[in-house]
């Protein structure tokens, strides 16, 4: 049986199985995966490392690797949206999202720029909210703790949402992740998970690198309708 290496965004994790035991029902090709931070992902690719095929939350570090040789085609697959997950404690009736995240008593976590899309995602956020009230976007960059995806980041435990471990072992009152979590995070009592309305929602796009000619079946299934279907019902956006 062929087999296909895949290195993909550890935002995958939860819906990666269901596609590939929908992609293997149709083909008779072994898929082995390791997840992480893209932006690390991507850089172990760069340094040689194989890979057949590299699932990107974002589409910048797909098209490095096209630009520098690294792969052969680059397509964006899915989408996904940030929220926060806050403590439900802290939340009152007069409190909206954009309060909480500037208020400056509140520790705000996320996830590490230029090694984690999520973190890259989420300095846009802070971006659009400087220009519409200048002066809060930019102190939460420099308040925010970046506990998620860098090299440095401390181990979320395997089976653990970084944002439901972070706040219930108090690292952190604020954290800024994905959505495509917030139907699991919103079963938990202790967390209360809220939207980021238009026009500060950033869309995240997540794109696929084939690196290697093997890859280019699962990369045609990541794009059909089913696949697709399948990653809306897990909170992703196509």
């Amino acid at each position: 049986m062929n087999s296909i290496r895949v290195l993909a965004a550890g935002s995958l994790r939860l819906v990666w199985p269901e596609l590939i035991a929908a992609f293997k029902a149709h083909q008779r090709i072994n898929v082995e995966t390791e997840f992480g931070p893209a932006g690390l992902l991507c850089q172990r690719i760069q340094q040689g490392e194989t890979c057949h095929l590299f699932a990107s939350a974002n589409a910048a570090h797909p098209h490095t690797l096209l630009t520098s040789g690294k792969a052969l085609s680059v397509a964006v697959f899915t989408h996904n949206q940030l929220c926060l997950s806050v403590k439900t404690a802290l939340i009152s009736a007069s409190a909206d999202w954009l309060a909480l995240l500037t208020d400056p008593s509140l520790r705000v976590a996320t996830s590490t720029p230029q090694s984690d899309p999520s973190g890259d995602y989420t300095w846009q956020l802070f971006d659009l909210i400087e220009q519409h009230y200048a002066g809060r976007g930019n102190a939460l960059k420099d308040r925010a703790l970046q506990l998620v995806g860098g090299p440095k980041s401390p181990v979320v435990p395997a089976g653990e949402m970084a944002a439901s471990w972070l706040l219930e072992n108090d690292r952190a009152d604020i954290f800024i992740g994905y959505r495509n979590y917030a139907a699991r995070l919103k079963n938990l009592k202790t967390l209360t998970v809220l939207d980021i309305p238009s026009p500060f929602q950033v869309q995240a796009d997540y794109a696929l690198a084939i690196c290697q000619a093997e890859a280019q079946p699962l990369a045609d299934f990541l794009l059909t309708a089913q696949a697709k279907r399948i990653l809306q019902q897990a909170g992703f956006s196509c």
